[in-house]
């Protein structure tokens, strides 16, 4: 019997824990976010917490947490909160009070894991106020992929990613020049439907949707999944974050969720990062750059873990993948519109407005009728996520289920 070995800790900089804040605390990543702090509190301090509406999990992440600062997107929600939660922290409300904990001086680092667009306004204030950025919201780089990474140079910030795949790029980079990459590859588990057909996916529900094979995440990350959806946004995510053309991203569906991405490099070396499909491994590699330490995640047994696969996505039952190109050459605002048509469509898929196609036809209306602005700024982003909105509802609308 071999004995677990002590933890192991580089930490060529500091002596105290790194203070960080969450933004999207009650959501699937916030919540392991703060196992992975509470794994290792000799090198995490939670110093602020911040979230959308939950009052009920908010109270108590504020009880065990104690964070210095704390806030509710809701307005209504943080006064219930305050009501509940005896003592300090105030827990402020809207969208100052989030970005007043995006911004807190006492934090090194913010992880961005709110569900959405939302996401992008915080981000942005917490790059502008000199934060480290673990960005979990796949949504804030491809709506506004040029205005973040622009941001992040000029503020002398790290963008430092949290989706496993993302993660695992960045892992295989590490010591390597940025010349001599030709291809990065995402790999795709294929969703609970990797075998279905496209006829019965034309009438399948949100129930089937989200039994996801392998991971276990957020209702409107899980229809991504389903859709492959989430492998378009994660191509474009992984453009912004390491200058890496689009027609030299790939997708490849791995069922197993063991090789999180590939790189290829000009030799046609290609290097590949594994892992057990736990999104605490990613998290604490983000929150803890550049260590490498012990933690929650688990061990990957290379023994007793099976074959491994790998087979090319279908375009036809999965036409979602069409669009990553499409809205990459079009360029400007128009990631951002397929972005918030995406999010209107699978909520009223989840709400049994439109059926699993219908995602994809909501999508495709929407761009099509979308009015782009070539080099946006913030407000032009702000401006077509809300057109792109309106366009889907009003499309979803003329389209019920019959």
């Amino acid at each position: 019997m071999t004995s677990t070995p002590e933890p192991l800790v580089f930490r060529p900089d500091r002596d105290e824990p790194k203070p960080i804040v969450i933004l999207g605390s009650t959501g699937s990543i916030g919540r392991q976010a703060l196992e992975v702090a509470k794994a290792r509190p000799d090198l995490l301090r939670v110093v602020g917490l911040a979230a959308h509406s939950n009052t009920e999990l908010f109270a108590q992440q504020i009880e065990e947490w104690r964070p210095e600062v704390a806030a509710l997107w809701d307005e209504s929600a943080a006064q219930q909160v305050r009501q509940s939660v005896s003592g300090s922290p105030k827990v402020l409300g809207g969208a100052d009070g989030v970005e007043a904990v995006a911004t807190w001086p006492q934090s090194t680092l913010v992880l961005g894991a709110m569900l959405g667009a939302a996401g992008l306004g915080p981000t942005m204030a917490a790059i502008r106020a000199g934060k480290d950025i673990a960005i979990a919201n796949k949504e804030t780089l491809v709506a506004a992929g040029q205005i973040v990474t622009e941001a992040a140079k000029e503020h002398g910030v790290a963008l430092l990613p949290v989706d496993s795949e993302h993660s695992a790029i960045a892992q295989c980079l590490r010591g390597e020049e940025q010349r001599t990459v030709t291809r990065l590859t995402i790999t795709a588990s294929g969703g609970p439907f990797v075998d279905t057909s496209r006829s019965e996916l034309e009438t399948v529900g949100p129930e089937r949707a989200l039994k996801h094979p392998t991971w276990a995440m957020g209702r409107k990350i899980t229809i991504d999944s389903a859709t492959l959806m989430n492998k378009v946004l994660e191509s474009i995510e992984a453009h912004w974050l390491f200058e890496v053309p689009m027609e030299q991203i790939d997708v490849l569906v791995h069922r197993q969720s063991i090789v999180h991405s590939l790189v290829t490099f000009c030799d046609n070396s290609v290097k590949a990062q594994l892992g057990v499909p736990d999104m605490r491994l990613p998290i604490q590699w983000a929150l803890l750059h550049p260590e490498r330490v012990s933690g929650s995640p688990p061990p990957l047994d290379l023994f007793s873990m099976g074959p491994l696969s790998f087979e090319k996505p279908d375009i036809e039952r999965f036409p979602a993948l069409n669009f990553g190109n499409q809205v990459m050459q079009t360029g400007g605002t128009a990631p951002c519109a397929m972005n918030a048509a995406n999010e209107v469509a699978v909520e009223a898929f989840l709400a049994g407005r439109t059926g699993f196609y219908g995602i994809i036809d909501c999508i495709e209306a929407v761009l099509e009728r979308h009015e782009n602005v070539k080099r946006p700024a913030l407000d032009d982003i702000a401006a077509a996520d809300a057109q792109a909105r309106r366009l889907a509802n009003e499309w979803l609308d003329k389209h019920p289920i019959i």
